[in-house]
């Protein structure tokens, strides 16, 4: 059996996962949640957010997808992926639904046959960025979201989540992180994402008095985020 076959040959499979996915997802998840979408680490406070484009680990939506469907729907969008191997967006599409279950080593397996179709394609580039990202080898998905923005060099939310990969990696490259973020916020200043990341890291760093001054422009932005209480306690310890 193929290495194509194999890969797609779950779809029976995928079909009963997602349908329990659905409906848990449908309760649990939103996507404009501040709260920390990111593997746990040392850190007592864990309240930086991913960008809003960047899936949770634990379901990751990539460009395109569209998980509300019935099984019907999902089963056809494996099975075109499998039949036109030259169409992108098919491929995107069924590595995105792979990486709503979880399924991050098969969603890799797919966005690396669409990335040698199409090399320069923005949510190709993305999307190895994320599941790489899921995958917790960081330095790999800052290889990819580096090439991503080189196609969309102003993508605050990719170059958000860039930083999020030198604050998780081992051993954390915190100045990095700080100045990836401070780049995202430079030309999208009320960026909550990476006000919020970088108040975080800030305080990972030690710089208290940095850390309230993010503090204070992210309680500008949104004075209902979820991470400023939890800020405000690690700033007054």
């Amino acid at each position: 059996m193929s290495k194509d076959n194999i890969l797609y040959s779950i779809i029976g499979l995928l079909a009963g996962l997602i349908l329990g996915f659905v409906i848990t997802n449908s309760i649990n998840r939103s996507n404009n949640s501040p709260a920390m979408t990111q593997p746990a680490t040392s850190d007592a406070a864990q309240p930086g957010a991913l960008p809003p484009d960047h899936p949770p680990l634990s379901a990751s939506p990539g460009a395109g997808s569209d998980t509300g469907g019935p099984p019907a729907e999902v089963m056809a969008v494996i099975e075109k992926a499998r039949k036109e191997p030259g169409n992108v967006e098919a491929q995107v599409q069924a590595a995105a639904l792979y990486s709503q279950i979880g399924r991050y080593q098969q969603a890799l397996e797919v966005y690396e046959k669409a990335y040698k179709v199409k090399p320069s394609d923005f949510e190709v580039l993305r999307g190895l960025g994320n599941v790489n990202f899921d995958l917790k080898k960081y330095p790999e998905s800052e290889r990819w979201y580096q090439q991503a923005l080189k196609v969309k060099p102003d993508d605050a939310n990719v170059r958000t989540d860039l930083g999020l990969t030198y604050y998780l990696r081992e051993p954390r490259d915190l100045d990095r992180a700080i100045s990836t973020y401070r780049e995202v916020l430079q030309k999208s200043p009320r960026h909550e994402q990476a006000l919020q990341n970088l108040t975080q890291a800030l305080i990972a760093k030690g710089d208290r008095e940095g850390a309230r001054a993010t503090l204070g422009q992210l309680q500008q932005v949104n004075p209902s985020n979820q991470a400023l209480d939890q800020f405000h306690a690690e700033l007054e310890k």
